[in-house]
């Protein structure tokens, strides 16, 4: 048993080296980064206190190379290699991980919205995966080669990765309050016509960004309540400070959410009375061409016995009867509205 212990060490060692030595394209990374004890970036693999590697998922050496992740348990290396990315996060013998939302980079139209983050860190290791460049990863990138702030373990950097994704959606949230600001100043003023379609994509964003904001919220609490008597104190204050984040974009989100809809309200409330309006319209002026269509089919029946058919002005007295009748009817229906 000491024997396969030794060779697994051993095994695992050799790897450590060779990922320290390859460049990062060889074994499907995106980068790969050695901290010091005092949290900053080492070139030096020997005196890394921990390392962050980061893989392209969709890479098949990369897929081979978290397969043969020894340290991993099994459970973390099925949650990396699994098909479908859904957001969860779970904890599994001191490894805490997961897959949680961020925003892609806005290279084309292809490339927007939301990507996924794959994650596994213990004391020592943080494993990373991806489809795509991330914004909130490469934003913390270039903070660690900056070197502007000190990472002393994964659970520090996971924590600022998904601070700067909240962020980010705070960030948007704010614009998307401020398109609701000039879509409201727009429908107060009666210029709303044209608002409708702008409305229909801010609140298609809304829900997408609640949903996410929802489910990422539920996972917090539910890592706290499974796993609060076996996670360590350093994570149960960086679960605490998450979930608070987290709850407050969420709630951020759910008073926007309400906001457009009470703005959709109000715009259909316009056009329900425009469309009131065009009917009323439409009503009075049958019934005012009504009893002028009666009159002149009437008049042109080709029958015998129609009055005025001799006279020579019959046509401009039928004309002034008809004219007659329809302004009596415009005046019946106009006191009739204003009695209603």
């Amino acid at each position: 048993m000491d024997d396969i212990t030794r060779s697994e060490k051993l095994a695992a060692e050799q790897r450590e080296n060779l990922l320290a030595k390859a460049t990062p394209d060889e074994h499907g990374l995106f980068f790969i980064y050695h901290f010091d004890a005092n949290g900053f970036q080492t070139r030096d693999p020997a005196a890394s206190s921990w390392s962050w590697r980061s893989y392209h998922i969709t890479d098949a050496r990369a897929r081979n190379e978290i397969a043969a992740e020894g340290a991993l348990p099994d459970p973390v290396r099925e949650a990396f290699l699994s098909s479908g990315f859904d957001c969860h996060i779970d904890l599994e013998d001191a490894w805490l991980y997961g897959d949680l939302p961020d925003l892609r980079h806005d290279y084309s139209k292809e490339a927007r919205g939301r990507g996924h983050f794959r994650f596994a860190f213990d004391a020592k290791m943080l494993i990373g995966a991806r489809k795509q460049p991330l914004r909130s990863v490469d934003a913390i990138r270039t903070v660690i080669d900056k070197r502007s702030r000190a990472f002393r373990s994964p659970a520090d950097l996971i924590e600022a990765v998904m601070n700067q994704s909240l962020d980010r959606i705070s960030a948007e949230l704010a614009e998307i309050g401020d398109q609701l600001d000039g879509i409201e100043d727009r429908i107060v003023c009666d210029a709303w016509h044209n608002e409708r379609q702008s409305l229909v994509d801010v609140r298609r964003k809304l829900v997408v960004i609640h949903r996410q904001m929802a489910s990422l919220t539920g996972l917090f609490k539910h890592l706290d309540h499974a796993h609060r008597h076996d996670l360590s104190e350093t994570l149960i204050d960086m679960t605490a400070r998450l979930s608070h984040h987290a709850f407050m974009v969420h709630h951020d989100s759910e008073q926007l959410q309400a906001r457009a809809r009470l703005l959709q309200d109000e715009l259909m409330a316009k056009l329900s009375a425009q469309s009131n309006r065009l009917l009323y319209i439409l009503s009075v002026m049958t019934a005012v061409l009504l009893p002028m269509t009666i009159i002149s089919g009437l008049f042109g029946m080709n029958v015998g016995g129609l009055p005025f058919v001799g006279y020579g002005a019959g046509f401009w007295v039928v004309t002034v009867l008809s004219l007659g009748v329809a302004f009596g009817t415009l005046y019946f229906v106009r006191r009739l509205g204003d009695g209603m």
